[in-house]
Protein backbone atom coordinates (compact mmCIF):
# COMPACT_ATOMS: atom_id res chain seq x y z
CA UNK A 1 0.00 0.00 0.00
CA UNK A 2 1.11 3.58 -0.46
CA UNK A 3 1.93 5.60 2.62
CA UNK A 4 -1.19 7.56 3.64
CA UNK A 5 -1.24 11.33 3.33
CA UNK A 6 -1.41 12.71 6.89
CA UNK A 7 -2.89 16.06 5.89
CA UNK A 8 -6.27 15.34 7.45
CA UNK A 9 -9.26 12.97 7.72
CA UNK A 10 -10.45 13.79 4.22
CA UNK A 11 -7.14 12.64 2.81
CA UNK A 12 -7.39 9.44 4.84
CA UNK A 13 -10.83 8.74 3.36
CA UNK A 14 -9.45 9.35 -0.12
CA UNK A 15 -6.64 6.88 0.60
CA UNK A 16 -9.13 4.21 1.73
CA UNK A 17 -11.28 4.83 -1.34
CA UNK A 18 -8.26 4.40 -3.61
CA UNK A 19 -7.81 0.82 -2.34
CA UNK A 20 -11.47 -0.14 -2.80
CA UNK A 21 -11.77 -2.98 -5.31
CA UNK A 22 -13.65 -2.81 -8.60
CA UNK A 23 -15.66 -6.06 -8.37
CA UNK A 24 -16.42 -6.22 -12.09
CA UNK A 25 -12.72 -5.91 -12.92
CA UNK A 26 -11.88 -8.63 -10.40
CA UNK A 27 -14.40 -10.95 -12.04
CA UNK A 28 -13.07 -10.23 -15.55
CA UNK A 29 -9.51 -10.87 -14.35
CA UNK A 30 -10.39 -14.32 -13.04
CA UNK A 31 -12.39 -15.16 -16.14
CA UNK A 32 -9.32 -14.35 -18.24
CA UNK A 33 -7.05 -16.40 -15.95
CA UNK A 34 -9.12 -19.60 -16.08
CA UNK A 35 -6.88 -21.20 -18.70
CA UNK A 36 -3.57 -20.13 -17.10
CA UNK A 37 -4.35 -20.42 -13.39
CA UNK A 38 -3.24 -24.01 -12.78
CA UNK A 39 0.21 -23.56 -14.33
CA UNK A 40 0.88 -20.30 -12.49
CA UNK A 41 -0.86 -21.07 -9.17
CA UNK A 42 2.09 -22.63 -7.34
CA UNK A 43 1.46 -20.65 -4.18
CA UNK A 44 -2.27 -21.38 -4.24
CA UNK A 45 -1.51 -25.11 -4.41
CA UNK A 46 0.94 -24.99 -1.49
CA UNK A 47 -1.48 -23.06 0.70
CA UNK A 48 -4.42 -25.23 -0.34
CA UNK A 49 -2.59 -28.43 0.65
CA UNK A 50 -1.65 -26.89 4.01
CA UNK A 51 -5.26 -25.89 4.67
CA UNK A 52 -6.56 -29.33 3.67
CA UNK A 53 -4.05 -30.94 6.06
CA UNK A 54 -5.54 -28.93 8.92
CA UNK A 55 -8.85 -30.66 8.39
CA UNK A 56 -7.12 -33.82 9.66
CA UNK A 57 -7.28 -32.26 13.12
CA UNK A 58 -11.09 -32.26 13.18
CA UNK A 59 -13.61 -35.09 13.54
CA UNK A 60 -16.24 -33.38 11.42
CA UNK A 61 -18.38 -35.58 9.16
CA UNK A 62 -20.15 -33.03 6.97
CA UNK A 63 -23.21 -33.67 4.85
CA UNK A 64 -22.75 -30.50 2.77
CA UNK A 65 -19.39 -28.83 2.04
CA UNK A 66 -18.94 -25.49 0.28
CA UNK A 67 -15.66 -24.63 -1.44
CA UNK A 68 -15.93 -20.83 -1.53
CA UNK A 69 -13.76 -19.34 -4.25
CA UNK A 70 -13.32 -22.75 -5.82
CA UNK A 71 -11.42 -21.54 -8.88
CA UNK A 72 -10.53 -24.46 -11.14
CA UNK A 73 -11.79 -27.04 -8.64
CA UNK A 74 -8.67 -28.63 -7.12
CA UNK A 75 -9.91 -28.20 -3.54
CA UNK A 76 -13.45 -29.29 -4.48
CA UNK A 77 -12.12 -32.54 -5.84
CA UNK A 78 -9.91 -33.07 -2.77
CA UNK A 79 -12.85 -32.37 -0.47
CA UNK A 80 -15.02 -34.87 -2.34
CA UNK A 81 -12.24 -37.45 -1.95
CA UNK A 82 -12.03 -36.69 1.78
CA UNK A 83 -15.81 -36.67 2.32
CA UNK A 84 -17.18 -39.04 -0.36
CA UNK A 85 -20.70 -39.12 1.09
CA UNK A 86 -21.01 -35.33 1.27
CA UNK A 87 -22.49 -32.97 -1.29
CA UNK A 88 -19.57 -30.71 -2.28
CA UNK A 89 -20.53 -27.33 -3.76
CA UNK A 90 -17.86 -25.47 -5.76
CA UNK A 91 -18.82 -21.81 -5.56
CA UNK A 92 -17.12 -19.04 -7.52
CA UNK A 93 -18.19 -15.77 -9.13
CA UNK A 94 -16.14 -16.51 -12.27
CA UNK A 95 -18.08 -18.47 -14.87
CA UNK A 96 -14.96 -19.55 -16.72
CA UNK A 97 -13.26 -20.76 -13.56
CA UNK A 98 -16.27 -22.95 -12.85
CA UNK A 99 -16.21 -24.25 -16.42
CA UNK A 100 -12.58 -25.27 -15.86
CA UNK A 101 -13.59 -26.88 -12.55
CA UNK A 102 -16.24 -28.89 -14.39
CA UNK A 103 -13.61 -30.34 -16.69
CA UNK A 104 -11.69 -31.48 -13.59
CA UNK A 105 -14.51 -33.72 -12.38
CA UNK A 106 -14.58 -37.48 -12.72
CA UNK A 107 -17.55 -39.77 -12.24
CA UNK A 108 -16.12 -40.71 -8.82
CA UNK A 109 -15.40 -37.14 -7.73
CA UNK A 110 -18.43 -35.19 -8.86
CA UNK A 111 -19.34 -31.91 -7.19
CA UNK A 112 -21.96 -29.25 -7.76
CA UNK A 113 -20.97 -25.90 -9.28
CA UNK A 114 -22.64 -22.61 -8.36
CA UNK A 115 -21.79 -19.18 -9.78
CA UNK A 116 -22.38 -16.54 -7.12
CA UNK A 117 -20.67 -13.86 -5.07
CA UNK A 118 -19.66 -14.83 -1.54
CA UNK A 119 -21.53 -11.79 -0.22
CA UNK A 120 -24.84 -13.18 -1.59
CA UNK A 121 -24.92 -16.94 -1.25
CA UNK A 122 -27.88 -18.69 -2.94
CA UNK A 123 -28.05 -21.24 -0.11
CA UNK A 124 -30.55 -21.75 2.68
CA UNK A 125 -29.90 -20.80 6.30
CA UNK A 126 -28.04 -23.50 8.21
CA UNK A 127 -27.64 -25.73 5.15
CA UNK A 128 -23.84 -26.19 5.12
CA UNK A 129 -21.66 -28.11 7.59
CA UNK A 130 -18.20 -27.07 6.35
CA UNK A 131 -17.03 -24.00 4.44
CA UNK A 132 -13.55 -24.26 2.93
CA UNK A 133 -12.10 -21.10 1.36
CA UNK A 134 -8.58 -20.84 0.01
CA UNK A 135 -7.18 -17.39 -0.86
CA UNK A 136 -10.50 -15.80 -1.75
CA UNK A 137 -11.22 -13.39 1.11
CA UNK A 138 -8.60 -10.83 0.04
CA UNK A 139 -10.88 -10.00 -2.89
CA UNK A 140 -13.87 -9.26 -0.62
CA UNK A 141 -15.10 -7.13 2.23
CA UNK A 142 -14.87 -9.68 5.07
CA UNK A 143 -17.85 -8.40 7.07
CA UNK A 144 -20.63 -9.24 4.55
CA UNK A 145 -18.85 -12.45 3.55
CA UNK A 146 -18.49 -13.69 7.14
CA UNK A 147 -22.12 -12.72 7.80
CA UNK A 148 -23.21 -14.91 4.87
CA UNK A 149 -20.93 -17.75 5.93
CA UNK A 150 -22.41 -17.56 9.42
CA UNK A 151 -25.95 -17.57 7.97
CA UNK A 152 -25.54 -20.69 5.84
CA UNK A 153 -23.53 -22.71 8.35
CA UNK A 154 -25.43 -25.24 10.44
CA UNK A 155 -24.99 -25.26 14.22
CA UNK A 156 -21.52 -26.62 15.06
CA UNK A 157 -20.48 -26.06 11.42
CA UNK A 158 -16.86 -25.17 10.62
CA UNK A 159 -15.34 -22.34 8.59
CA UNK A 160 -11.78 -23.05 7.45
CA UNK A 161 -10.01 -20.39 5.34
CA UNK A 162 -6.87 -18.61 4.20
CA UNK A 163 -6.29 -15.05 3.06
CA UNK A 164 -3.37 -12.68 2.54
CA UNK A 165 -1.99 -10.46 5.30
CA UNK A 166 -0.44 -6.96 5.06
CA UNK A 167 3.14 -8.10 4.32
CA UNK A 168 2.06 -9.76 1.08
CA UNK A 169 4.01 -8.47 -1.94
CA UNK A 170 5.80 -5.94 0.27
CA UNK A 171 8.75 -5.82 -2.15
CA UNK A 172 6.51 -5.02 -5.11
CA UNK A 173 4.61 -2.39 -3.12
CA UNK A 174 7.87 -0.74 -2.01
CA UNK A 175 9.27 -0.71 -5.55
CA UNK A 176 6.12 0.87 -7.01
CA UNK A 177 6.25 3.54 -4.32
CA UNK A 178 9.53 4.67 -5.87
CA UNK A 179 7.84 5.02 -9.27
CA UNK A 180 4.55 6.87 -8.60
CA UNK A 181 1.87 7.52 -5.99
CA UNK A 182 -0.89 5.40 -7.56
CA UNK A 183 -2.19 2.15 -6.06
CA UNK A 184 -0.65 -0.93 -7.63
CA UNK A 185 -0.98 -3.59 -4.88
CA UNK A 186 -4.07 -4.45 -2.83
CA UNK A 187 -4.33 -3.37 0.79
CA UNK A 188 -4.51 -6.62 2.77
CA UNK A 189 -6.18 -6.99 6.17
CA UNK A 190 -4.31 -7.74 9.38
CA UNK A 191 -4.91 -11.07 11.12
CA UNK A 192 -6.29 -9.39 14.24
CA UNK A 193 -8.83 -7.43 12.20
CA UNK A 194 -9.93 -10.65 10.52
CA UNK A 195 -10.44 -12.17 13.96
CA UNK A 196 -12.53 -9.17 14.99
CA UNK A 197 -14.67 -9.57 11.86
CA UNK A 198 -15.29 -13.24 12.70
CA UNK A 199 -16.48 -12.28 16.18
CA UNK A 200 -18.73 -9.53 14.76
CA UNK A 201 -20.32 -12.10 12.47
CA UNK A 202 -21.12 -14.35 15.42
CA UNK A 203 -18.49 -17.08 15.06
CA UNK A 204 -17.08 -18.78 18.13
CA UNK A 205 -13.65 -20.13 19.05
CA UNK A 206 -11.73 -18.47 16.17
CA UNK A 207 -8.12 -19.60 15.82
CA UNK A 208 -5.79 -17.73 13.46
CA UNK A 209 -2.09 -17.93 12.67
CA UNK A 210 0.29 -16.77 9.96
CA UNK A 211 2.73 -18.56 7.68
CA UNK A 212 5.07 -16.83 5.24
CA UNK A 213 5.97 -18.03 1.78
CA UNK A 214 8.57 -16.59 -0.58
CA UNK A 215 8.57 -17.18 -4.32
CA UNK A 216 11.63 -16.08 -6.29
CA UNK A 217 12.00 -14.83 -9.85
CA UNK A 218 14.75 -13.97 -12.30
CA UNK A 219 13.09 -10.64 -13.11
CA UNK A 220 10.03 -8.51 -12.35
CA UNK A 221 8.42 -9.37 -15.66
CA UNK A 222 8.04 -13.01 -14.65
CA UNK A 223 6.46 -12.02 -11.34
CA UNK A 224 4.02 -9.74 -13.19
CA UNK A 225 3.13 -12.57 -15.57
CA UNK A 226 2.45 -14.98 -12.71
CA UNK A 227 0.19 -12.46 -11.00
CA UNK A 228 -1.76 -11.84 -14.20
CA UNK A 229 -2.03 -15.57 -14.95
CA UNK A 230 -3.57 -16.26 -11.52
CA UNK A 231 -6.10 -13.44 -11.90
CA UNK A 232 -4.32 -11.06 -9.54
CA UNK A 233 -4.53 -7.96 -11.71
CA UNK A 234 -4.66 -4.50 -10.16
CA UNK A 235 -8.35 -3.89 -9.44
CA UNK A 236 -8.03 -1.00 -6.99
CA UNK A 237 -10.04 2.15 -7.72
CA UNK A 238 -6.85 4.22 -7.48
CA UNK A 239 -5.02 2.21 -10.14
CA UNK A 240 -3.51 3.89 -13.21
CA UNK A 241 -6.05 3.71 -16.03
CA UNK A 242 -3.57 3.21 -18.84
CA UNK A 243 -0.89 0.60 -19.51
CA UNK A 244 2.44 0.97 -17.75
CA UNK A 245 4.89 2.45 -20.25
CA UNK A 246 8.43 1.30 -20.86
CA UNK A 247 9.87 4.08 -18.73
CA UNK A 248 7.62 3.27 -15.77
CA UNK A 249 8.33 -0.46 -15.96
CA UNK A 250 12.08 0.21 -16.22
CA UNK A 251 11.84 2.36 -13.08
CA UNK A 252 9.99 -0.47 -11.33
CA UNK A 253 12.69 -2.96 -12.30
CA UNK A 254 15.41 -0.65 -10.98
CA UNK A 255 13.61 -0.11 -7.68
CA UNK A 256 13.00 -3.84 -7.21
CA UNK A 257 16.70 -4.66 -7.64
CA UNK A 258 17.48 -3.64 -4.04
CA UNK A 259 15.74 -6.86 -2.95
CA UNK A 260 17.74 -9.21 -5.19
CA UNK A 261 19.34 -12.03 -3.20
CA UNK A 262 21.54 -14.78 -4.59
CA UNK A 263 20.56 -13.81 -8.11
CA UNK A 264 16.79 -13.95 -7.56
CA UNK A 265 14.06 -11.42 -6.77
CA UNK A 266 11.82 -12.43 -3.84
CA UNK A 267 8.05 -12.03 -3.63
CA UNK A 268 6.84 -12.42 -0.05
CA UNK A 269 3.37 -13.68 0.83
CA UNK A 270 1.95 -13.45 4.35
CA UNK A 271 -0.81 -16.06 4.55
CA UNK A 272 -3.37 -15.97 7.36
CA UNK A 273 -4.86 -19.37 8.25
CA UNK A 274 -8.07 -19.38 10.23
CA UNK A 275 -10.87 -21.54 11.44
CA UNK A 276 -13.96 -20.76 13.48
CA UNK A 277 -17.14 -22.53 14.50
CA UNK A 278 -20.78 -21.72 14.18
CA UNK A 279 -22.19 -21.78 17.72
CA UNK A 280 -23.93 -24.99 18.64
CA UNK A 281 -26.79 -23.18 20.35
CA UNK A 282 -28.46 -25.34 22.96
CA UNK A 283 -26.65 -28.45 21.79
CA UNK A 284 -23.72 -29.43 23.95
CA UNK A 285 -20.41 -30.68 22.66
CA UNK A 286 -18.49 -33.38 24.45
CA UNK A 287 -15.12 -33.03 26.09
CA UNK A 288 -13.52 -33.80 22.73
CA UNK A 289 -15.08 -30.71 21.13
CA UNK A 290 -12.72 -29.96 18.20
CA UNK A 291 -13.39 -26.22 18.52
CA UNK A 292 -11.44 -26.19 21.77
CA UNK A 293 -8.15 -27.11 20.07
CA UNK A 294 -5.65 -24.35 20.84
CA UNK A 295 -3.39 -22.66 18.31
CA UNK A 296 -0.37 -24.26 20.00
CA UNK A 297 -1.94 -27.71 19.66
CA UNK A 298 -2.72 -27.10 15.96
CA UNK A 299 0.90 -26.12 15.31
CA UNK A 300 2.25 -29.06 17.32
CA UNK A 301 0.17 -31.61 15.45
CA UNK A 302 0.98 -30.12 12.04
CA UNK A 303 4.71 -30.14 12.80
CA UNK A 304 4.45 -33.77 13.91
CA UNK A 305 2.71 -34.72 10.66
CA UNK A 306 5.30 -32.91 8.52
CA UNK A 307 8.11 -34.65 10.37
CA UNK A 308 6.87 -38.13 9.44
Amino acid sequence: MNAPDESGPGAARDDIAAYALDASRVRRSFDRAASTFDAAGVLHALVRDNLLARLDLTTLTPRVVMDAGAGTGHASRALKRRYPKALVVALDFSRRMLQAAGRRQSWLRRFARVQAAAERLPLADGSVDLIFSNLMLQWCDPDPVFAEFRRVLAPSGLLCFTTFGPDTLRELRSAWREVDSRTHVNQFIDMHDIGDALVRAGFSSPVLDVERYTLTYLDVGRLATDLKNTGARNATEGRPRGLTGRRGFAALQTAYEVFRHEGRLPATYEVVFGHAWCPAGSARRGDTDPSTVSLEEVKRQLQARRGR
